[in-house]
């Protein structure tokens, strides 16, 4: 009996160490990552569910400054300035603007990407990988709340850099999300509209505003 209390006892402790180690390596990307004035992404972002048999491959990118950020992806522009969110689609000719509320979003929004995980989860160091000669430490991410939409996410961080490589979402139906960091350039010379929208110059170009509120 006394034995079996001494593992359990191991065990509780080798997982509350690797809690504390996955925590602080969470810590240590996200002081990096609010240390930059912007960043640029350019990313692979793919999409799989084999009971359903879907597949999707996608490249996009995306500029984040604060709450503010550009993403390009499936031939679609979304902008955020921190208040209303811009849908641009030039294949309908048409914008979407709506209000941003932070409570009804419970998804990882691009200006969540790289914070989403300092709250609202249980950590644990998972495996590591040689990507190209880089040190990948993956750690897995659990929702505190049960009836969560997200099973786990493994977050694959660089070692070296503290900059995210990898993040791989799996929902509650078994469809996995996967986003591939390809390039990773932070405090670029960025132009001082590239946040703004510019509603006459899309209505000079014939494009439909809808707006939603």
């Amino acid at each position: 009996m006394k034995k079996i209390v001494l593992i359990c006892i191991a065990i509780l402790a080798s997982s509350t160490i690797q809690a504390q180690n996955a925590k602080s390596l969470l810590n240590e990307v996200s002081t990096k990552v609010k240390s930059y004035d912007n960043i640029s992404i350019d990313f692979k972002y793919t999409l799989n569910n084999a009971k359903e048999n879907v597949s999707q491959e996608t490249r996009g990118d995306v500029t984040l400054s604060g709450e503010k950020y550009v993403l390009n992806m499936l031939g679609t522009t979304t902008l955020f300035d921190a208040t209303n969110m811009y849908t641009i689609v030039p294949e309908d000719e048409e914008v979407t603007i709506s209000k941003y509320n932070p409570n009804d979003d419970k998804s990882i929004t691009p200006s969540k990407m790289l914070t989403f995980y300092e709250k609202g989860y249980t950590y644990k160091m998972d495996i590591v990988q040689n990507v190209r000669g880089r040190k990948i430490q993956f750690v897995k991410l659990t929702p505190i709340d049960s009836n969560a939409e997200i099973k786990d996410i493994l977050l694959g961080i660089d070692v070296q850099t503290k900059h995210i490589y990898k993040l791989i979402q799996t929902d509650a139906k078994g469809t996995k999300y996967t986003l591939t960091v390809n390039s990773f350039k932070t405090n670029q010379p960025l132009s001082k509209t590239l946040f703004t929208f510019d509603e006459a110059k899309y209505k000079d170009d014939g494009y439909y505003i809808n707006r939603l509120d």
